[in-house]
């Protein structure tokens, strides 16, 4: 299996903060790898340097071999990078069905000024009701999105990160929020993707993480404390120092 994304000594800091410091990471195509580590460890920098909202300091970022450390994010999306936020992005003002229009043609270059004439292509609008279908957000498909419970509108941001089938997809944090049911249902989701794409993901809840994941690394203080599977960190002794006790 080739590799998917990969880390090369990757650090930035913040005025006298380092912040992420020579971390290094490869995951495999079709790889589940969780990120996890205590407040302030780096996990979102972390992302954000993966997916370009930030260039490091040194170091390099590659996607499926290609160096893209000097690429804006947008170039990123086009060559098979998606990420969630931990504060969803969606259009508000927008109902759920045309938030999913969008992000369904946004890789080709979609504008709100084509929307009009896009929504009634009959194949864009099976992909947005199967999409929404399979995320049970169907039957607020016509609801702005302000109308939306917090938890729904984490479930529409991550389906929309999903609806260009990208290669690698980064989930920040994707069960914030959420009740049981709805935890659930984006681990569920998440277990059936096809192993044509390779997850990335950070998230506090524990049984989530060693559920989803097939490699585990752990951060503290903006490095590499650990890395393996999860049989491997729980018994490891160093994280349950600085993560679980």
């Amino acid at each position: 299996m080739s590799t998917a994304l990969e880390l090369d000594r990757v650090g930035i800091s913040f005025g006298g903060v380092r912040a992420v410091q020579d971390v290094s990471l490869r995951l495999e195509g079709g790889e589940r790898r969780t990120v996890i580590g205590p407040n302030g460890a780096g996990k979102t920098t972390l992302f954000n340097l993966i997916a370009g909202q930030l260039r490091p300091d040194h170091g390099r970022v590659l996607l499926d071999g290609r160096d893209v450390t000097a690429q804006p994010p947008f170039r990123r999306s086009r060559g098979g990078l998606a990420r969630t936020f931990q504060i969803s992005r969606l259009f508000r003002g927008l109902t759920v069905r045309e938030n999913v229009a969008l992000a369904l043609e946004g890789r080709e270059g979609f504008t709100l000024a084509l929307f009009a004439r896009s929504v009634k292509s009959r194949a864009l609008r099976l992909r947005v009701e199967t999409l929404l279908e399979s995320w049970n957000l169907a039957a607020f498909a016509d609801d702005p999105i302000e109308q939306m419970s917090h938890g729904n509108q984490r479930l529409l941001d991550i389906a929309m990160a999903l609806a260009n089938e990208p290669r690698v997809l980064l989930l920040d944090e994707p069960t914030a929020g959420l009740s049981g049911n709805e935890r659930d249902l984006v681990a569920d989701r998440l277990h059936h993707l096809p192993r044509n794409i390779t997850v990335l993901l950070t998230d506090h809840d524990m049984d989530v993480v060693f559920d989803i994941a097939d490699r585990i690394t752990v951060l503290n203080f903006g490095s590499v404390a650990a890395e393996g599977t999860p049989d491997e960190i729980r018994a490891d002794t160093l994280v349950q120092s600085i993560y679980f006790e």
